[in-house]
């Protein structure tokens, strides 16, 4: 499957996989986000400005529910000139990240824009990652299904593989390595959760979430993350 073929999977999306309930969650506390970060957007927008100027902001496609493609939003980490067709992973010590990227990306707040797709409905408070078209085509043998439900600003995912750059081994080809054993990981995590999920349990991944961003964040189970295939 490449970019182009992502509309195959519209018809696994159930008209249920999100809910009443959970969207009017989302737009309170997304509502209740926005105003007590506004402040702090408004300070990391001006220190990006001065710091390398505009784009401010940085936009990609990513895969949304049911396949659907959608313009996601961040804070820019990357200088201005970076190549844009560059790897399409951040990396541990990334050079290509500004000294206020790396606080961004050390903090999470880079994803303070997100709470914009969380009220166009593009994407929940809770919820799979949204991955980016390049690996589009990991959606098969199954994790196929992680396309029914919205993808999510934090989840179970997200906090277990909170500092995912450290994950990746210097001899393995990050790309590969992403493809081959960080998305399956994650897309298991993602499998196992989402279809019994509760409203109260999306809560406490919503502490637990707060609680990564300062640090305290669990590791993924042992064997979860398996070293890469030998040859890599």
């Amino acid at each position: 499957m490449n970019a182009l073929d992502l509309s195959i999977h519209r018809s696994v999306v159930s008209s249920a996989a999100h809910g009443f309930a959970r969207r009017a969650i989302d737009l309170v506390i997304a509502a209740a986000a926005a105003i007590v970060f506004a402040p702090l957007m408004l300070v990391i927008a001006l220190a990006l400005l001065l710091e390398g100027g505009r784009p401010i902001f940085f936009t990609q496609t990513r895969v949304g529910a049911g396949g659907r493609p959608f313009r996601m939003y961040k804070f820019r980490k990357f200088a201005v000139r970076c190549d844009p067709g560059g790897l399409a992973l951040t990396m541990a010590g990334d050079s290509r990240m500004t000294r206020i990227g790396r606080f961004l990306a050390l903090t999470k707040f880079d994803e303070l824009p997100q709470l914009w797709n969380v009220f166009r409905g593009e994407m929940a408070i809770v919820g799979p990652r949204p991955e980016s078209l390049v690996f589009a085509d990991c959606f098969r043998g199954g994790f196929e299904a992680v396309l029914q439900y919205k993808p999510g600003l934090l989840g179970p995912a997200q906090v277990l593989f909170r500092h995912e750059a450290k994950f990746y081994p210097r001899s393995a080809d990050p790309i590969l390595f992403y493809r081959e054993v960080l998305f399956p990981a994650k897309a298991r995590i993602d499998l196992s959760y989402y279809p019994q999920r509760t409203i109260a349990a999306d809560i406490i991944w919503m502490m637990r979430g707060f609680l990564a961003v300062l640090g305290l964040v669990s590791r993924p189970p042992v064997g979860l993350v398996s070293p890469p295939p030998i040859g890599m």
